[in-house]
């Protein structure tokens, strides 16, 4: 198990490159197995979630070559459904939750789809039900093993349905929309997730060939095709990654330019950390964030406490809840943050606790920060990481807390951040990577 050793209390300068987004780079690889043609994708991340399911897909017979540092293609012909029920697929695609993804257009293109229960972050529950529902709306037929921990659809002839979600599940949607892109006639999904990840899956669909309307809404129409052909791709940049580091930049008191973030993808981000208080500038393509001693909070109209939640898009991102608690922590001003979809992601505040935070964990969904204003700094402390953006978070922390702290299990962190601790070294941050 690795770990970060980190020296904190500097202030870190310079210009960062976010990487392409890890949740769209899943979606679209998996994407792949829709045509038999060649698919280039730009941009794909080198971080270990997205490295599995490349090394999965090519372990079932799809043939990948690597074009340059970050561009891959990929040639689906065919597939070997024998290695699905091999221990070695077992054993893979249980390592990562993306694979739930290579379900729908394993389903769409070949009429049947096998995958064991897949794994990812331990942040409580996470159901799959609205992916094999909106399946079984297709035709298709689902069995769930209990036994062998597994999921199995099948389904030869897709036809298309009118569907309501029972939730906006952006894996979901993204899952349905490519089981449905070959099924005959029209679906229509209602109650959408219509993150960008869903809108760039959708764009590079129909740059393959495929029907669909209603993309950035949450009613997405499909005419279903006969095939589908190759693409090139180009992957945003990681949104999730630029709002840590607006939020490292604040709590190390630092001046840092965020290269080239596609602003307007960025969606409710940029104002969410405003509330905040932290000050930015955007100047062209780039986010300017100065030196900051202090950010103070904002309150509600009447005066009473801020809420920060998450909510499906255009709300706040989940994924950036445990980066602003930690940024809150040293505010003026205090704030409720709501975390509403997962009940375990907020437990990591006792690390915080133990560095001299003034957090109070009102229950597994809400907690109270009261920001220190940056009079008292964190201290120094070892911790682990339990999951990849609590990892981020505790490291956003560490690097602004008095003295020398240890992260373990940064095994977390690299499976959503690439290369964090070199590229954060080279604007003046004292990272060490211990295998």
């Amino acid at each position: 198990m690795s770990s970060f050793v980190i020296t904190g209390g500097k202030s870190l300068k310079g210009d960062i490159y976010p990487q392409g987004a890890k949740n769209e780079a899943l979606q679209v690889i998996s994407a792949v197995l829709l045509t038999p043609e060649k698919v280039t994708i730009n941009n794909i991340p080198n971080i270990r979630d997205v490295n599995k399911l490349i090394d999965l897909i090519e372990s079932i017979g799809v043939k990948v070559e690597k074009l340059k540092e970050s561009t891959y293609s990929f040639t689906a012909k065919e597939i070997n459904f024998d290695y699905l029920h091999s221990e070695e697929y077992r054993e893979k695609s249980t390592s990562l939750r993306g694979s739930i993804m290579m379900i729908g257009p394993l389903l769409a293109r070949y009429g049947k789809g096998y995958i064991p229960k897949p794994g990812g972050d331990k942040i409580g529950r996470r159901r799959v039900d609205t992916h094999f529902v909106g399946f079984e709306k297709l035709g298709a037929k689902f069995e769930f093993s209990y036994k062998e921990n597994t999921y199995k659809v099948k389904g030869k002839n897709l036809r298309g349905a009118k569907m309501l979600l029972d939730e906006a599940s952006v894996t979901g949607t993204a899952n349905i929309i490519m089981a449905a892109i070959l099924a005959k006639g029209q679906t229509e999904i209602y109650n959408a997730a219509c993150e960008p990840y869903v809108q760039q899956l959708c764009k590079m669909l129909v740059s393959m060939g495929a029907k669909i309307s209603g993309i950035g809404s949450n009613l997405i129409t499909i005419d279903g095709v006969k095939e589908l052909k190759g693409c090139e791709h180009t992957i945003l940049p990681d949104m999730i990654e630029i709002g840590s580091f607006i939020g490292l930049a604040a709590m190390t008191s630092s001046e840092i330019t965020i290269k080239n973030v596609s602003f307007e993808n960025l969606g409710i981000i940029p104002n969410s950390f405003n509330r905040l208080g932290i000050k930015f500038e955007k100047i062209g393509d780039d986010i300017f964030i100065p030196e900051q001693n202090h950010y103070q909070i904002e309150t509600f109209i009447d005066g009473s406490i801020m809420t920060i939640a998450d909510a499906p898009w255009p709300g706040l991102t989940p994924d950036l809840l445990s980066v602003m608690l930690v940024v809150a922590t040293q505010a003026k001003g205090s704030v409720l943050i709501h975390q509403k979809m997962f009940e375990s992601r907020l437990f990591f505040v006792d690390k915080l606790i133990d560095m001299g935070a003034q957090i109070i964990l009102c229950d597994p969904h809400r907690a109270t920060v009261i920001g220190l204003n940056k009079q008292i700094q964190l201290r120094a402390t070892n911790m682990i990481s339990p999951d990849i953006r609590a990892g981020v978070a505790l490291l956003i922390a560490a690097l602004s807390a008095d003295g020398t702290s240890t992260i373990h299990n940064i095994d977390q962190i690299d499976r959503g951040y690439q290369n964090i601790d070199k590229r954060l070294n080279a604007i003046g941050a004292n990272i060490k990577r211990i295998n």
